[in-house]
């Protein structure tokens, strides 16, 4: 991915200000990128981090874009495409998939008509959002949940022990 300087269309200036008061506050604070991307990602209706706002920070930091790309490329919390309004995360972890994960993964794909060649990614590292932005299915490599495996993550509340027909339910929920 390469970055173009941000035109002035680009970037409002309510959006530089932010990007300029966010990066003062934490300037020489360790963490500091860290808290930065989430702090952009959350005020974004679509929960990700839009390219301008990157290389702008790039810009006044003076942190290499190529660093930044790959903070946000390492850390399964950031997006770079925008997300749909509620999200439902499986894990592809050791355990989980031992215990079903795949089948999860498949029947929630099945139940938002959501084909594989809509997919980016494989199985293992997956991001798809429903056309109407409503859901966005990821995978994550591990929760870190492993004794309650399968785990799945509907709106940032973990289901332990989850089966087809309970994440069914759950994902249904969203669409109501």
């Amino acid at each position: 991915m390469t970055f173009a300087p941000p035109s002035p269309a680009q970037l409002r200036r309510e959006d530089q200000d932010f990007l300029d008061q966010i990066i003062s506050d934490q300037d020489g604070r360790p963490g500091m990128l860290l808290t930065v991307l989430e702090r952009i990602q959350e005020r974004q209706p679509e929960k990700y981090l839009p390219a301008p706002m990157l290389e702008y920070l790039a810009r006044r930091t003076g942190i290499p874009e190529s660093r930044i790309y790959n903070v946000v490329t390492f850390y399964a919390l950031f997006n770079l495409k925008p997300q749909g309004r509620h999200t439902v995360c499986i894990c592809r972890g050791t355990a989980c998939h031992t215990r079903g994960s795949m089948r999860l993964l498949e029947s929630v794909r099945l139940q938002l008509g959501l084909r594989e060649d809509e997919d980016e990614g494989s199985a293992d590292k997956l991001t798809a959002t429903t056309p109407d932005g409503a859901v966005t299915v990821r995978t994550v490599a591990c929760f870190g949940q492993c004794a309650l495996a399968p785990v799945a993550e509907v709106d940032h509340q973990v289901l332990g022990h989850v089966n087809e027909r309970a994440l069914q339910r759950e994902v249904e929920q969203l669409r109501r």
